[in-house]
């Protein structure tokens, strides 16, 4: 059977049907974005992911050093997506005999600069032969206290959903990088031409791990109902958490966080600036949803934008336009980057 016919959730519960919990200490499973386990006084939060050059990377643009750091980045922004805080990671590397030692070193150096960055302990790992290229195995621990671990299950109907930064700009940095490939292709002579969106660059070669916002959070004592990460575009997590939650949503259109970078790249390209939003993944911003209660806290923080509203699970999942209209949210199909581990 082609994976595709299941599609992307189908495929993973088919996978894991017949997995049960057999250890008290295992609080949750597979179905959220870490395993919880039960250490004590806290949980333990526990997520793994898999990076595959030609799939996740392509070394022709993809400094080594930038690999390592985002390669931290997205493993630990799944702990981020319980509410925790990423303590440890270890390292797994599959290499073909092209690598040489200062090439791995140097992807090394870009994990260490993001280990020093977000307070994360480096603590182990493996490292293999591979016959296709790079392969990185990370997987990433965590903490969280009991009573403020947030699921992506635990929305109410009237939630309000929200959302960290902006979206689609990591999508348009790739698809400018992939245009310059193309241009320059064969060409040793001629220059990438990249002035003027060294801020889209960043956002898919350097994201950020956003402990910042779950520091916030806390400060302003706000505990959100669910929450995920945005690794695969805003419709995708946002159907998860509908899913989860057995609820519905509204999403406003006019309400999407997109940079002007995002547009103006877009508009160059011929790309529609919301389907990069939506769609196009690689932000690692926070998706989460609070009472509207909250409405005002969340605004104090900055940063933060308020993109729609929870409804019953018989109202469906829908982005509303300007103007009124209503239309079905519908996510990509089968992502070769998703883990079994994450959903």
């Amino acid at each position: 059977m082609d994976i595709a016919l299941l599609g992307e959730f189908g495929f993973i519960e088919r996978l894991t049907k017949d997995f049960t919990v057999k250890n008290n200490t295992t609080v949750k499973g597979v179905g959220d974005d870490c395993a919880v386990i039960d250490a004590g006084e806290k949980y333990l939060l526990l997520t793994t992911e898999l990076i595959l050059e030609g799939i996740h990377f392509d070394l022709v643009y993809t400094p080594l050093k930038h690999l390592g750091y985002k390669a931290v980045v997205m493993a630990c922004s799944d702990v981020c997506a319980m509410n925790g805080r990423p303590k440890q990671l270890t390292v797994s590397i599959g290499l073909s005999a092209r690598f040489t030692v200062e090439q791995i070193e140097e992807l090394y150096q870009g994990i260490h600069l993001a280990c020093e960055e977000y307070g994360i302990d480096m603590v182990g790992g493996d490292t293999t032969a591979s016959m296709t290229g790079l392969a990185l195995s990370l997987t990433a621990i965590g903490e969280v206290e009991k009573e403020k671990v947030v699921y992506r299950s635990g929305a109410s109907d009237t939630d309000l959903v929200c959302v960290t930064g902006d979206l689609g700009a990591a999508y348009m940095g790739v698809k400018l990088l992939e245009r310059e490939k193309q241009v320059l292709e064969g060409n040793n002579v001629s220059q990438p031409k990249f002035s003027g969106y060294e801020y889209l660059l960043e956002r898919q070669l350097k994201p950020r791990l956003r402990i910042d916002v779950i520091d916030a959070l806390e400060e302003a004592s706000i505990l959100p109902t669910s929450m995920m990460d945005i690794s695969d575009g805003l419709s995708s997590e946002m159907l998860h958490i509908c899913k989860a939650s057995s609820k519905g949503a509204r999403i406003y259109l006019d309400r999407l966080p997109i940079s002007s970078k995002t547009f103006d790249l877009a508009e160059e390209m011929g790309v529609d600036p919301v389907i990069a939003a939506l769609n196009g993944g690689d932000d690692y911003e926070l998706l989460f949803t609070v009472p509207v209660s909250k409405y005002e806290d969340v605004m104090r923080i900055g940063g933060i934008d308020v993109i729609g509203h929870m409804t019953p699970e018989s109202k469906g999942v829908a982005l509303t336009t300007p103007d009124g209209a209503e239309i079905a949210m519908q996510a990509p199909g089968w992502h070769k980057q998703e883990k079994q581990n994450d959903k």
